[in-house]
């Protein structure tokens, strides 16, 4: 049985979770990484030498980096739905998914670790405005690439929206000013009316 080591509150962790919940496919989630330690131990070790959350093992097959754990799930159990079989509309799932990990999510750390994890006496506020200013700006770029658009590559989930629900949950929780973004909202609502959101994207920001 796939195995699934993470917390629920990483994005990244959630990323492979709505990918699991989306294929319906049967697992075993093991807590690990922040308060509940495992990833120090010799043995996470070598699971996942980067010492971090996630990673699986399916059938003896071990994978972390959530990118790859995604794209191996949808390759492997969702071909067709979650992976594309047209290699177009799977570039453009795959070049989404990459953007939130270079891009939106990149751009939003500072914010987040900030006015999350940071008590308020503490935060360096010049460096939560400058992230806020490029998350915005980047929240706009995809408020525009998804109107007209059901999903991010047409009318079908795909692993791109797995990965930039995950960053838009975070975005949208951020006590923050944001911009009208009536695509993107629109296409949000869309995606946490499905039933495998809950449990994940359901949780609050910590």
């Amino acid at each position: 049985m796939l195995k699934i080591w993470g917390r629920l509150t990483s994005v990244n962790v959630q990323k492979v979770m709505l990918a699991v919940r989306e294929l319906a496919l049967p697992h075993t989630f093991i807590e690990a990484g922040g308060p509940f330690g495992v990833v120090d131990t010799p043995e996470y070790a070598k699971i996942n030498p980067n010492r971090t959350v996630p990673a699986i093992d399916d059938g003896g097959f071990v994978l972390w980096e959530s990118n790859a754990i995604v794209r191996y799930l949808a390759a492997r159990y969702g071909a067709g739905t979650l992976w594309p079989e047209d290699v177009c509309l799977r570039a453009d799932a795959d070049r989404w998914m990459d953007w939130q990990t270079t891009e939106w999510q990149g751009a939003m750390v500072p914010a987040f670790l900030g006015l999350i994890r940071t008590p308020e006496a503490k935060r360096d506020h010049a460096a939560i405005d400058l992230s806020v200013k490029r998350s915005n700006a980047r929240a706009q770029i995809l408020d525009r690439a998804l109107q007209g658009r059901e999903f991010i590559a047409g009318r079908h989930l795909t692993i791109g929206d797995i990965a930039l629900v995950c960053s838009a949950h975070r975005w949208l929780g951020l006590p923050i000013e944001r911009p009208d973004t009536p695509a993107l909202s629109a296409w949000y609502r869309r995606v946490m009316m499905r039933p495998a959101t809950q449990g994940v994207l359901t949780l609050p920001l910590e």
